[in-house]
């Protein structure tokens, strides 16, 4: 499927999730055979562009194309100059954030809750067409299926969403779920369905998609071009690998080799601290081992550890040690319970392992 000009390799893709899909995250994602990647927000706020968060989320060293960067806001002027800002600094296609329901975003009008006010939903859209149309850079728009199941809006992606396209939107990816709904219940890929059905350009589906067979299901079910997978890739990237082999093969491939598994973590953390540095590296950290090691043996035990160190070169011999000691007893690597979408929806704090689940915009 394309992107206005860029031809992606595959129809699985990673979901934007607050304070995980950094570079590294990206990059290791892609690595292991993610089709596409969308960034983190990134604030449209102009006073904090320059602020140390906001230049590491803007940062695209050594990232393959397409580069593309999710922005955030409630004013149509400054998301285009978000956008503006962004392509300056490497983005190859802008993503429109209108789907995530955290408090601390919606309260302000931006993410999901634009899609209480079709006027200013839409103006922000056609501002920012027209500041990245000049540019050749495509336009991409992710929404839920609307604020709440009745009230003001209800359920209104599908007016939305032809309304985007219209306004020269490239692709539309829709997490089946309304704002009031969180995390919770069933993601309602019928609603996405009848969108694919409605438009023209490639509708991405997201939401519950925790397995290379229910991504496969999803594709077929609904028609859509492509799926977003979030929390089902935390600490397990491969899914994108075993979910490609599933479709091309109709089985999926043993379990990766634990010293695969090792040195592909350790790969990532090198990014990691590289990006971050020492002090806020080592404990940014912390919640990707975590979720890298929660269905292994001994894993729990071993993310509580996390906690105390201290420093990159420590973190990385305590992560070495643990893989040793787990390849001397399973050359593959040990298959836990399927890891699901969690339920909550509170962004991952970088002081800690998160308790709860990030975030996907």
């Amino acid at each position: 499927m394309r992107i206005g000009p860029f031809q992606l390799p595959n129809a699985f893709f990673v979901a934007p999730m607050a304070g995980v899909t950094d570079r590294p995250f990206r990059m290791w994602c892609r690595r292991l055979g993610a089709g596409h990647a969308v960034s983190e927000m990134v604030t449209s706020r102009r006073e904090l562009w320059n602020s140390l968060k906001t230049s590491r989320r803007a940062d695209h060293a050594g990232e393959p194309g397409p580069i593309a960067v999710q922005i955030a806001g409630v004013d149509a002027l400054e998301m285009a100059d978000a956008a503006r800002y962004n392509i300056d600094r490497g983005a190859q296609i802008i993503d429109i954030n209108m789907g995530c329901p955290a408090k601390k975003v919606c309260n302000r009008w931006a993410g999901s809750a634009l899609m209480k006010d079709e006027p200013l939903a839409m103006a922000i859209v056609e501002a920012v067409v027209a500041a990245c149309a000049p540019r050749g850079v495509p336009v991409t728009l992710k929404m839920r299926t609307g604020w709440s199941a009745a009230g003001k809006g209800g359920r209104n992606a599908l007016k939305l969403a032809c309304a985007a396209e219209a306004a020269g939107v490239a692709l539309v990816t829709v997490h089946g779920r309304t704002r009031e709904m969180g995390y919770g219940g069933v993601a309602e890929h019928e609603t996405v369905a009848g969108i694919k059905a409605a438009l023209r350009i490639p509708v991405v589906a997201n939401g519950d998609i925790d397995s290379p067979e229910r991504a496969l299901e999803v594709l077929r079910r609904t028609g859509v071009d492509a799926v977003m997978i979030g929390r089902a890739a935390l600490g397990r990237p491969w899914i994108f690998r075993d979910t490609l082999h599933l479709q091309r093969h109709g089985h999926r491939p043993p379990p990766p080799a634990t010293r695969e598994v090792q040195r592909w973590l350790t790969e990532h953390l090198h990014d990691h601290y590289a990006l971050y540095g020492e002090y806020t590296g080592v404990r940014s950290a912390r919640k990707h081992i975590g979720w890298a090691v929660r269905a292994l043996p001994g894993g729990e035990a071993f993310r509580q550890r996390m906690n105390a160190i201290e420093t990159c070169e420590a973190q990385l011999a305590a992560v070495t040690a643990f893989f040793d000691a787990l390849g001397s007893r399973h050359a593959r690597l040990p298959e836990g319970p399927r890891l699901q979408e969690g339920a909550e929806g509170a962004p991952v704090h970088e002081d800690a392992l998160p308790a709860r689940w990030p975030a996907v915009a």
